[in-house]
């Protein structure tokens, strides 16, 4: 199976406002190189969520983890992006998805940002 990984966020009109979701790509492509990682938006920056996953496949990605990151779990996280991943599963009939739930739902999250806060 070739695994590849999604880092899902909003998107802006800012630039400056994806740095950090480039960032954590950089790391994941650190620490094991031989998962394709892309970045992915719902609005307002490119490329979006199919068109992200569709270069995965064509680049032989058979398994794609699509992670939220947002902090909550607002419409985007409920509605939105589980629509776009059934559009996706349905283009893409052969490709295993695995939509994670947003990363402020993960206590390791919560717990980081709760140490940082009290640095």
């Amino acid at each position: 199976m070739t695994r590849a990984v999604v880092l899902f966020g909003h998107g802006s009109r800012d630039p400056q406002w994806r740095e950090p979701m480039d960032a954590v790509a950089r790391r994941i492509r650190a620490r094991v190189a031989q998962v394709q990682v892309r970045c992915a938006f719902l609005e307002l920056d490119e490329p979006g969520l199919p068109a992200a996953v569709a270069e995965l496949v064509g680049a032989g990605a058979d398994s794609i983890r699509i992670v939220p990151l947002f902090l909550g779990a607002g419409r985007h996280a409920r509605e939105d992006l589980p629509r776009l991943v059934e559009q996706c599963r349905h283009a893409h009939p052969g490709v295993h998805f695995d939509l994670q739930p947003s990363v402020g739902e993960n206590p390791r999250v919560l717990d980081l940002l709760a140490a940082i806060a009290l640095e």
